[in-house]
Protein backbone atom coordinates (compact mmCIF):
# COMPACT_ATOMS: atom_id res chain seq x y z
CA UNK A 1 0.00 0.00 0.00
CA UNK A 2 2.72 2.55 0.85
CA UNK A 3 4.57 2.00 -2.51
CA UNK A 4 1.60 3.32 -4.60
CA UNK A 5 1.24 6.47 -2.78
CA UNK A 6 4.74 7.44 -4.08
CA UNK A 7 5.18 9.39 -6.96
CA UNK A 8 6.73 7.62 -10.12
CA UNK A 9 10.41 8.74 -9.85
CA UNK A 10 10.30 7.93 -5.94
CA UNK A 11 8.88 4.38 -6.86
CA UNK A 12 11.87 3.52 -9.35
CA UNK A 13 14.42 4.49 -7.16
CA UNK A 14 13.08 2.15 -5.03
CA UNK A 15 12.57 -0.67 -6.91
CA UNK A 16 15.43 -0.55 -9.19
CA UNK A 17 19.04 -1.11 -8.30
CA UNK A 18 20.15 -0.64 -11.60
CA UNK A 19 20.16 3.45 -11.98
CA UNK A 20 23.42 2.82 -10.42
CA UNK A 21 25.89 4.42 -12.31
CA UNK A 22 28.34 2.51 -14.25
CA UNK A 23 32.01 3.33 -14.16
CA UNK A 24 35.00 2.65 -16.47
CA UNK A 25 38.85 2.20 -16.13
CA UNK A 26 40.80 1.99 -18.82
CA UNK A 27 43.58 0.47 -16.91
CA UNK A 28 47.13 0.07 -18.82
CA UNK A 29 48.41 -2.93 -16.91
CA UNK A 30 46.51 -5.43 -14.50
CA UNK A 31 48.38 -7.88 -12.79
CA UNK A 32 46.68 -11.30 -11.47
CA UNK A 33 48.22 -11.61 -8.12
CA UNK A 34 47.08 -15.78 -8.10
CA UNK A 35 50.11 -16.21 -10.90
CA UNK A 36 51.71 -13.14 -11.39
CA UNK A 37 50.20 -12.60 -15.27
CA UNK A 38 50.38 -9.02 -16.76
CA UNK A 39 47.64 -8.19 -19.20
CA UNK A 40 48.19 -4.58 -20.88
CA UNK A 41 44.96 -2.34 -22.35
CA UNK A 42 41.67 -3.63 -20.25
CA UNK A 43 38.23 -2.07 -19.03
CA UNK A 44 37.16 -2.42 -16.35
CA UNK A 45 33.31 -1.72 -16.00
CA UNK A 46 32.37 -1.44 -12.34
CA UNK A 47 28.61 -1.46 -11.16
CA UNK A 48 27.51 -0.47 -7.88
CA UNK A 49 29.99 -2.54 -5.76
CA UNK A 50 31.17 -5.23 -7.75
CA UNK A 51 33.04 -5.28 -10.83
CA UNK A 52 30.32 -6.25 -14.13
CA UNK A 53 32.96 -7.01 -16.62
CA UNK A 54 36.68 -7.08 -17.80
CA UNK A 55 38.50 -7.25 -21.02
CA UNK A 56 40.50 -5.17 -23.79
CA UNK A 57 37.25 -4.92 -26.28
CA UNK A 58 34.85 -4.15 -23.37
CA UNK A 59 32.40 -1.08 -24.64
CA UNK A 60 32.25 1.65 -22.07
CA UNK A 61 28.43 2.70 -22.09
CA UNK A 62 27.01 6.35 -22.80
CA UNK A 63 26.92 8.52 -19.62
CA UNK A 64 29.60 6.06 -17.69
CA UNK A 65 32.17 7.46 -15.71
CA UNK A 66 35.09 6.70 -17.17
CA UNK A 67 38.58 6.94 -14.87
CA UNK A 68 42.18 6.90 -16.70
CA UNK A 69 44.41 4.93 -15.45
CA UNK A 70 46.42 3.90 -18.92
CA UNK A 71 49.45 4.72 -17.78
CA UNK A 72 49.55 3.37 -14.29
CA UNK A 73 49.53 -0.82 -13.19
CA UNK A 74 46.46 -1.65 -11.90
CA UNK A 75 45.81 -4.95 -9.41
CA UNK A 76 43.30 -5.73 -6.19
CA UNK A 77 43.43 -4.26 -3.25
CA UNK A 78 46.04 -4.88 -0.62
CA UNK A 79 45.21 -7.55 2.64
CA UNK A 80 47.14 -7.55 5.55
CA UNK A 81 46.57 -10.80 8.01
CA UNK A 82 47.45 -9.38 11.21
CA UNK A 83 46.48 -5.68 12.59
CA UNK A 84 45.74 -4.21 15.67
CA UNK A 85 44.22 -1.12 14.65
CA UNK A 86 42.34 -0.16 17.93
CA UNK A 87 45.88 0.45 19.00
CA UNK A 88 49.07 2.54 18.44
CA UNK A 89 51.79 2.55 21.10
CA UNK A 90 55.45 1.66 21.52
CA UNK A 91 55.73 -1.57 23.29
CA UNK A 92 59.94 -1.53 24.54
CA UNK A 93 58.25 -0.17 28.03
CA UNK A 94 56.53 -2.16 31.28
CA UNK A 95 53.79 0.59 31.02
CA UNK A 96 51.72 -0.45 27.45
CA UNK A 97 49.46 -2.60 29.93
CA UNK A 98 49.13 0.11 31.87
CA UNK A 99 47.60 2.03 29.08
CA UNK A 100 45.54 -0.34 28.24
CA UNK A 101 43.51 -0.75 31.28
CA UNK A 102 43.46 3.49 31.37
CA UNK A 103 41.92 3.86 27.50
CA UNK A 104 38.22 3.10 27.22
CA UNK A 105 36.51 1.05 24.07
CA UNK A 106 35.37 4.15 23.17
CA UNK A 107 38.59 5.30 22.62
CA UNK A 108 39.65 2.74 21.18
CA UNK A 109 36.89 2.68 18.70
CA UNK A 110 37.70 6.26 17.29
CA UNK A 111 41.53 5.36 16.69
CA UNK A 112 40.45 2.11 14.85
CA UNK A 113 38.51 4.56 12.89
CA UNK A 114 41.79 6.53 11.93
CA UNK A 115 44.33 3.86 11.32
CA UNK A 116 41.76 1.96 8.83
CA UNK A 117 41.52 5.20 6.99
CA UNK A 118 45.58 5.90 6.87
CA UNK A 119 45.77 1.49 5.96
CA UNK A 120 43.11 2.18 3.28
CA UNK A 121 44.51 5.39 1.39
CA UNK A 122 48.03 2.94 1.31
CA UNK A 123 45.74 0.45 -0.97
CA UNK A 124 44.81 -1.85 2.36
CA UNK A 125 41.24 -2.88 1.49
CA UNK A 126 40.78 -6.22 3.68
CA UNK A 127 41.94 -6.19 6.97
CA UNK A 128 42.06 -8.50 9.98
CA UNK A 129 42.06 -7.47 13.15
CA UNK A 130 43.17 -10.11 15.51
CA UNK A 131 42.04 -8.60 18.74
CA UNK A 132 43.04 -8.18 22.14
CA UNK A 133 43.11 -4.58 22.42
CA UNK A 134 40.31 -3.82 21.45
CA UNK A 135 38.71 -3.46 24.68
CA UNK A 136 35.10 -4.40 24.70
CA UNK A 137 34.10 -5.31 21.09
CA UNK A 138 35.35 -2.23 19.93
CA UNK A 139 35.47 -3.31 16.53
CA UNK A 140 32.45 -5.28 16.12
CA UNK A 141 31.05 -1.55 16.97
CA UNK A 142 33.79 -0.21 13.90
CA UNK A 143 32.68 -2.91 11.60
CA UNK A 144 29.08 -2.02 11.88
CA UNK A 145 29.69 1.91 11.47
CA UNK A 146 31.43 1.22 8.17
CA UNK A 147 28.61 -1.00 7.06
CA UNK A 148 26.14 2.20 7.84
CA UNK A 149 28.27 3.83 5.66
CA UNK A 150 29.52 6.69 8.39
CA UNK A 151 33.42 6.63 8.05
CA UNK A 152 35.26 5.19 5.25
CA UNK A 153 37.72 2.15 5.74
CA UNK A 154 38.63 -1.07 4.53
CA UNK A 155 36.82 -4.74 4.98
CA UNK A 156 37.32 -5.51 8.42
CA UNK A 157 37.75 -9.00 10.34
CA UNK A 158 37.48 -8.82 13.80
CA UNK A 159 38.47 -11.75 16.50
CA UNK A 160 37.22 -10.44 19.60
CA UNK A 161 39.11 -10.79 22.78
CA UNK A 162 42.21 -13.30 22.44
CA UNK A 163 41.34 -16.86 24.47
CA UNK A 164 44.37 -17.74 26.18
CA UNK A 165 45.41 -19.62 29.33
CA UNK A 166 45.21 -17.71 32.95
CA UNK A 167 46.52 -14.31 32.01
CA UNK A 168 46.56 -13.83 28.77
CA UNK A 169 48.96 -11.73 27.52
CA UNK A 170 49.85 -9.97 30.42
CA UNK A 171 52.69 -10.61 33.26
CA UNK A 172 53.13 -9.52 37.07
CA UNK A 173 49.81 -8.27 37.83
CA UNK A 174 49.44 -7.82 41.63
CA UNK A 175 46.76 -10.07 43.28
CA UNK A 176 45.03 -7.53 44.88
CA UNK A 177 44.15 -5.87 41.11
CA UNK A 178 42.22 -8.82 40.24
CA UNK A 179 42.03 -10.11 36.34
CA UNK A 180 42.69 -6.55 35.13
CA UNK A 181 43.53 -8.16 31.62
CA UNK A 182 40.01 -9.47 30.93
CA UNK A 183 38.90 -6.38 29.57
CA UNK A 184 41.01 -7.47 26.55
CA UNK A 185 41.63 -10.86 27.12
CA UNK A 186 39.44 -14.20 27.77
CA UNK A 187 40.45 -16.90 30.34
CA UNK A 188 40.15 -20.23 29.08
CA UNK A 189 41.86 -23.33 30.62
CA UNK A 190 39.85 -26.47 29.34
CA UNK A 191 38.40 -27.62 25.64
CA UNK A 192 34.90 -26.95 27.76
CA UNK A 193 36.22 -23.02 28.55
CA UNK A 194 37.71 -22.96 25.39
CA UNK A 195 34.56 -23.38 23.16
CA UNK A 196 32.88 -21.30 25.68
CA UNK A 197 34.82 -18.29 24.82
CA UNK A 198 34.70 -18.47 20.93
CA UNK A 199 30.97 -18.52 21.54
CA UNK A 200 30.99 -15.51 23.34
CA UNK A 201 33.19 -13.90 20.78
CA UNK A 202 30.95 -14.90 18.07
CA UNK A 203 28.00 -13.80 20.84
CA UNK A 204 29.39 -10.36 20.52
CA UNK A 205 30.29 -9.90 17.20
CA UNK A 206 33.61 -11.62 16.31
CA UNK A 207 33.96 -13.34 12.76
CA UNK A 208 37.68 -14.64 13.21
CA UNK A 209 38.88 -16.32 16.24
CA UNK A 210 42.41 -15.76 17.93
CA UNK A 211 43.80 -18.17 20.75
CA UNK A 212 47.16 -17.27 22.74
CA UNK A 213 49.10 -20.72 22.76
CA UNK A 214 52.37 -19.94 24.63
CA UNK A 215 52.70 -16.22 26.57
CA UNK A 216 53.46 -18.40 29.36
CA UNK A 217 55.17 -21.04 30.62
CA UNK A 218 52.19 -23.15 30.42
CA UNK A 219 50.22 -23.76 26.51
CA UNK A 220 47.20 -25.12 25.05
CA UNK A 221 47.15 -28.92 24.50
CA UNK A 222 46.21 -30.00 20.98
CA UNK A 223 42.69 -30.74 22.82
CA UNK A 224 41.89 -26.98 23.67
CA UNK A 225 43.02 -25.88 19.89
CA UNK A 226 40.78 -28.81 18.93
CA UNK A 227 37.96 -27.36 20.52
CA UNK A 228 38.35 -23.66 19.65
CA UNK A 229 38.56 -25.13 15.92
CA UNK A 230 35.21 -27.07 16.11
CA UNK A 231 33.61 -24.22 17.25
CA UNK A 232 34.83 -21.77 15.20
CA UNK A 233 34.60 -23.72 12.09
CA UNK A 234 31.15 -24.56 12.83
CA UNK A 235 30.15 -21.54 12.48
CA UNK A 236 32.20 -20.77 9.26
CA UNK A 237 35.19 -18.78 11.07
CA UNK A 238 38.77 -19.62 11.10
CA UNK A 239 41.31 -19.75 14.04
CA UNK A 240 44.30 -17.70 14.08
CA UNK A 241 46.95 -18.86 17.28
CA UNK A 242 49.68 -16.63 18.62
CA UNK A 243 52.59 -19.16 18.83
CA UNK A 244 56.69 -19.07 18.81
CA UNK A 245 57.40 -22.72 18.18
CA UNK A 246 58.21 -25.67 20.38
CA UNK A 247 55.70 -28.01 21.55
CA UNK A 248 53.12 -25.28 21.32
CA UNK A 249 53.47 -24.65 18.28
CA UNK A 250 53.30 -28.32 17.33
CA UNK A 251 49.94 -28.19 19.38
CA UNK A 252 49.16 -25.67 17.15
CA UNK A 253 49.09 -27.46 13.93
CA UNK A 254 47.88 -30.78 15.08
CA UNK A 255 44.70 -29.37 16.63
CA UNK A 256 43.84 -28.37 12.97
CA UNK A 257 44.32 -23.82 13.51
CA UNK A 258 44.02 -21.99 10.29
CA UNK A 259 47.30 -19.87 10.50
CA UNK A 260 50.33 -19.59 12.87
CA UNK A 261 50.83 -16.01 13.92
CA UNK A 262 54.32 -14.92 14.39
CA UNK A 263 55.94 -18.36 14.57
CA UNK A 264 59.40 -17.11 14.83
CA UNK A 265 60.80 -19.85 16.78
CA UNK A 266 59.92 -22.24 14.10
CA UNK A 267 61.95 -25.14 13.48
CA UNK A 268 62.29 -27.13 9.67
CA UNK A 269 60.31 -30.33 11.44
CA UNK A 270 57.40 -27.69 12.15
CA UNK A 271 57.78 -26.02 9.13
CA UNK A 272 57.36 -29.60 7.28
CA UNK A 273 54.28 -30.09 9.51
CA UNK A 274 52.63 -26.68 8.79
CA UNK A 275 53.17 -27.59 5.15
CA UNK A 276 51.47 -31.61 5.99
CA UNK A 277 48.53 -29.86 7.43
CA UNK A 278 48.19 -26.73 5.51
CA UNK A 279 48.68 -24.20 8.08
CA UNK A 280 49.24 -20.95 6.70
CA UNK A 281 51.79 -18.68 8.66
CA UNK A 282 51.02 -15.43 9.84
CA UNK A 283 54.75 -14.22 10.43
CA UNK A 284 54.83 -10.84 11.01
CA UNK A 285 58.09 -10.28 10.16
CA UNK A 286 59.14 -7.20 12.19
CA UNK A 287 60.74 -4.26 10.09
CA UNK A 288 64.27 -3.09 11.92
CA UNK A 289 62.84 0.62 12.96
CA UNK A 290 60.13 -1.98 14.31
CA UNK A 291 62.42 -3.83 16.33
CA UNK A 292 64.47 -0.75 17.72
CA UNK A 293 61.02 0.86 19.04
CA UNK A 294 59.99 -2.34 20.76
CA UNK A 295 62.97 -3.43 22.24
CA UNK A 296 65.13 -2.45 24.79
CA UNK A 297 68.50 -2.31 22.46
CA UNK A 298 69.68 -2.65 19.08
CA UNK A 299 71.27 -5.31 19.91
CA UNK A 300 68.05 -7.42 21.09
CA UNK A 301 66.83 -6.02 17.39
CA UNK A 302 69.34 -6.82 15.35
CA UNK A 303 69.25 -10.80 16.89
CA UNK A 304 65.45 -10.63 16.61
CA UNK A 305 65.77 -9.22 12.95
CA UNK A 306 68.52 -11.89 11.67
CA UNK A 307 65.33 -14.80 13.17
CA UNK A 308 62.39 -13.94 11.35
CA UNK A 309 64.30 -13.33 7.97
CA UNK A 310 65.90 -16.30 7.77
CA UNK A 311 62.40 -17.98 9.20
CA UNK A 312 60.80 -16.40 6.41
CA UNK A 313 63.15 -17.63 3.85
CA UNK A 314 63.40 -21.42 4.78
CA UNK A 315 59.57 -21.60 5.05
CA UNK A 316 58.90 -19.84 1.66
CA UNK A 317 61.65 -22.04 0.48
CA UNK A 318 60.14 -25.26 1.89
CA UNK A 319 56.72 -24.16 0.67
CA UNK A 320 55.14 -23.37 3.42
CA UNK A 321 51.49 -21.28 2.92
CA UNK A 322 52.84 -18.08 3.65
CA UNK A 323 50.38 -14.33 4.16
CA UNK A 324 51.55 -10.62 3.94
CA UNK A 325 50.92 -10.12 7.99
CA UNK A 326 52.54 -6.79 9.92
CA UNK A 327 51.01 -6.48 13.42
CA UNK A 328 52.19 -2.88 13.60
CA UNK A 329 51.31 -0.97 16.83
CA UNK A 330 54.34 1.52 16.97
CA UNK A 331 54.61 5.06 16.08
CA UNK A 332 57.10 6.59 13.83
CA UNK A 333 57.51 9.96 12.98
CA UNK A 334 56.13 11.17 9.75
CA UNK A 335 54.44 7.61 8.83
CA UNK A 336 51.01 6.46 8.76
CA UNK A 337 49.83 3.11 9.73
CA UNK A 338 49.19 2.31 6.11
CA UNK A 339 52.57 3.02 5.61
CA UNK A 340 54.23 1.28 8.36
CA UNK A 341 52.91 -1.75 6.99
CA UNK A 342 54.38 -1.28 3.88
CA UNK A 343 57.76 -1.08 5.59
CA UNK A 344 57.56 -5.03 6.02
CA UNK A 345 58.01 -5.54 2.37
CA UNK A 346 61.74 -4.97 3.25
CA UNK A 347 61.92 -8.40 5.31
CA UNK A 348 60.68 -9.78 2.42
CA UNK A 349 62.80 -8.59 -0.13
CA UNK A 350 65.75 -9.66 2.02
CA UNK A 351 64.30 -13.42 2.34
CA UNK A 352 64.33 -13.35 -1.27
CA UNK A 353 61.18 -13.77 -2.38
CA UNK A 354 60.12 -12.67 -5.39
CA UNK A 355 57.65 -9.66 -6.03
CA UNK A 356 55.25 -12.16 -7.95
CA UNK A 357 55.18 -14.44 -4.79
CA UNK A 358 54.91 -11.52 -2.15
CA UNK A 359 51.82 -10.17 -4.31
CA UNK A 360 50.60 -13.58 -3.89
CA UNK A 361 50.98 -13.58 -0.77
CA UNK A 362 49.33 -10.10 0.06
CA UNK A 363 46.34 -10.90 -1.90
CA UNK A 364 45.31 -14.31 -2.83
CA UNK A 365 46.70 -16.03 0.05
CA UNK A 366 45.38 -13.91 2.17
CA UNK A 367 41.83 -13.80 0.71
CA UNK A 368 42.44 -17.76 0.79
CA UNK A 369 42.92 -17.25 4.66
CA UNK A 370 40.26 -15.15 5.13
CA UNK A 371 37.76 -17.20 3.50
CA UNK A 372 36.76 -14.40 1.24
CA UNK A 373 37.93 -15.83 -1.70
CA UNK A 374 35.12 -15.99 -3.78
CA UNK A 375 34.03 -12.32 -3.20
CA UNK A 376 37.85 -10.27 -2.93
CA UNK A 377 41.08 -10.98 -4.34
CA UNK A 378 40.36 -10.72 -8.13
CA UNK A 379 38.96 -8.05 -10.45
CA UNK A 380 36.27 -10.14 -12.51
CA UNK A 381 33.42 -10.63 -12.77
CA UNK A 382 31.26 -10.60 -9.54
CA UNK A 383 33.64 -9.92 -7.63
CA UNK A 384 33.75 -6.78 -5.14
CA UNK A 385 35.52 -3.61 -6.94
CA UNK A 386 38.32 -3.33 -4.17
CA UNK A 387 40.98 -1.85 -6.35
CA UNK A 388 44.42 0.17 -6.35
CA UNK A 389 46.76 1.22 -9.00
CA UNK A 390 50.50 2.99 -9.30
CA UNK A 391 52.76 4.43 -11.63
CA UNK A 392 55.18 1.89 -11.54
CA UNK A 393 55.16 -2.21 -12.04
CA UNK A 394 55.47 -3.83 -8.43
CA UNK A 395 56.39 -7.53 -10.43
CA UNK A 396 59.85 -5.46 -11.35
CA UNK A 397 60.18 -3.78 -8.05
CA UNK A 398 57.76 -4.39 -5.03
CA UNK A 399 58.50 -1.18 -3.42
CA UNK A 400 56.47 0.04 -6.14
CA UNK A 401 53.48 -0.59 -3.60
CA UNK A 402 54.77 2.37 -1.75
CA UNK A 403 53.47 4.65 -4.82
CA UNK A 404 49.66 3.97 -5.01
CA UNK A 405 48.14 6.86 -6.17
CA UNK A 406 44.83 5.18 -7.21
CA UNK A 407 42.23 3.24 -4.79
CA UNK A 408 38.90 2.11 -5.03
CA UNK A 409 36.72 0.48 -2.25
CA UNK A 410 33.68 -1.28 -3.74
CA UNK A 411 32.98 0.07 -6.05
CA UNK A 412 33.70 4.22 -4.40
CA UNK A 413 36.74 6.11 -5.21
CA UNK A 414 38.72 6.82 -2.53
CA UNK A 415 42.39 8.19 -4.06
CA UNK A 416 43.10 9.47 -7.13
CA UNK A 417 46.80 11.47 -7.66
CA UNK A 418 48.03 11.98 -10.81
CA UNK A 419 49.98 9.17 -12.42
CA UNK A 420 53.55 9.01 -13.89
CA UNK A 421 54.42 8.00 -16.99
CA UNK A 422 55.18 4.17 -17.48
Amino acid sequence: MFLRKLPTWMLLLAVSPALAQVIAIRAGGVIDPSNGKLTRNQVILIEGTKVKSIGPDTAVPAGANVIDLSHSFVLPGLMDAHTHISWNSGWGDDGTYARLETTSTAFRALMAIKLAREALNSGFTTLRDVGGIEGEYAMTDVRHALSLGWFIGPTIQSCGKIIGPYGGQYHRVAPEYGRTWTHDFADADSPEEVRAAVRRNIFYGANCIKLVADNSVYHYSVEEVKAAVDEAHSAGLAVAVHVLGGEAARNVILGGADSIEHGHNLDDDLLRLMKEHGTYLSGTEFPMAHLVGMYRSQSEAETQDAKEVDRLRRSYKMGVKIVFSTDTVIDLPGKTRGQMMLDYLDQWIRAGIPPADILKAMITSNAELLRIADQRGRIAAGYAADIIAMPQNPLDDIKALREVNFVMKDGRQIKQQAAGAE
